[in-house]
């Protein structure tokens, strides 16, 4: 399989930053820090394949975690166009970003689920705000409204990167590598493959 390359850079590394910036830690430290990051960056873009094949994202607050923390899960109006592309294509991208520039993307499948025990275990009093009371005694925007559903994304694999220090000191090590030409380790670059985020959903 070919790849795509633009240069031929010998036995230096092409990609300095991710070299010096990929670290692999113990299953438990890398999924221990990604709940901690979800949970502090809170809104992501959920990526989905519209029917006419086009991608599309959203912002969506994170409702739960489940899978030990690696799975995600979001409030959702059954009536939108988001749980449609999910009956056609359950393939997500759920991407999150700070303003300090730290990241995570996961890759998964999506399912609606509209079970109502797992609708009120999850329900917010905000989600009234978005759907509404349409008046007539049922869609009223409660734990009980038909509309109200959730998206579970299952994870199959999920990088990120997160600082290895604060935002000062970043900027302090960027400024000196932009000098002498030697890329900063600033970030902790982290993946887990299908294999390790299966095994920690199963050690729950």
């Amino acid at each position: 399989m070919s790849s795509f390359s633009n240069t031929d850079t010998g036995s230096k590394p092409a990609d300095p930053y991710t070299q010096k910036n990929v670290e692999e830690e113990s299953l438990k430290e890398k999924v221990e820090d990604f709940k901690a990051f979800v949970d502090k960056a809170k809104f992501s873009m959920l990526t989905t394949k519209t029917q006419d094949g086009l991608l599309a994202s959203r912002c969506m607050a994170v409702a739960a975690k489940e899978g030990n923390g690696v799975d995600i899960l979001y409030h959702t109006n059954t009536e939108s166009g988001k749980t449609d592309d999910l009956e056609a294509n359950p393939d997500v991208n759920v991407a999150f970003l700070t303003a300090s520039g730290e990241w995570a993307s996961v890759s998964g499948k999506a399912t609606v689920e509209t079970d109502r025990s797992k609708v009120r275990e999850y329900y917010s009093p905000a989600l009234k705000a978005w759907l509404g009371d349409l008046g007539d005694g049922k869609h009223d925007g409660g734990p009980e409204d038909p509309r109200i559903a959730l998206i579970k994304v299952q994870a199959l694999t999920i990088q990120y990167a997160i600082s290895r220090t604060n935002i000062v000191k970043s900027a302090i090590d960027l400024a000196k590598g932009a000098i002498t030409g030697e890329t900063p380790a600033i970030n902790k670059i982290r993946h887990l493959s299908k294999e390790e985020v299966q095994q920690w959903r199963s050690s729950a």
